[in-house]
């Protein structure tokens, strides 16, 4: 999943993107509203953390922005502001929800999982895929029962692939959506972790899982491999 914050102040954008990060989302960091705007329209993100008291242009005019732009991404609040006033102009300038700063990371995290879950995502929190189950909140993943130990990305990548299952997706959407800004443009390293993955998931007697569909990228699914 990507993730953008727009956090202004270092500590708490430095904390916030470290912890994000070993939870295995993709994280961009803007440090202002106008850079968070900019963000916003040149990526697809899968969930927005934003402070309010930002320079340039503040929360709930990023927020407007947003809306205006038929952008649903959702939009958890992180600000300082704690009156109900605060709160209701929050959401209804458009914020999903709203958590007040300081916080514990284990809430954020739980918030974060809460917003995912809601349609259009649907995100289920145990994904199976034939032979292959994915515990996400424990970090666990067992092909036939067997525990296999991933990176933090391969990780990433393999929910991402799980949760479109059966789909072919492009090495640009899963770049998109697994790497961040610091990508390195080579889509070879997607290659790359696709080879791990497939390596990893190899189970005797089980079937290839991680199909290559020639020229455009790839597709994860217990069925057997079209010629």
């Amino acid at each position: 999943m990507r993730v953008l914050v727009v956090e202004d102040e270092p500590d708490i954008a430095q904390f916030i993107c470290q912890g994000l990060g070993e939870s295995g989302y993709a994280v961009d960091l803007a440090v202002d509203g106008l850079s968070g705007l900019d963000y916003l329209l040149a990526a697809n993100y899968d969930l927005l953390l934003l402070d309010i008291l930002l320079p340039k242009l503040d929360g709930l005019q990023v927020l407007s922005h947003l809306r205006k732009q038929g952008l649903s991404t959702p939009v958890l609040v992180l600000t300082a502001c704690d009156t109900v006033e605060d709160r209701i102009r929050g959401l209804d300038a458009g914020a999903d929800d709203y958590l007040v700063k300081p916080f514990a990371f284990s809430e954020l995290l739980a918030r974060i999982r809460a917003l995912l879950r809601r349609p259009p995502l649907q995100v289920d929190t145990v994904l199976y895929v034939g032979t292959l189950q994915m515990d996400t909140l424990r970090r666990e993943v067992l092909r036939s029962g067997q525990a296999i130990a991933l990176s933090p990305r391969e990780f990433t990548l393999l929910e991402y692939l799980m949760r479109h299952a059966d789909r072919v997706l492009t090495r640009t959407q899963l770049a998109e959506h697994v790497w961040n800004f610091d990508f390195p443009g080579d889509f070879k390293v997607v290659d790359v972790y696709i080879g791990y993955l497939r390596r990893k998931l190899a189970r005797s007697g089980d079937s290839e899982l991680i199909h290559t569909v020639r020229g455009v990228g790839y597709r994860l699914s217990a069925m057997a491999e079209d010629v």
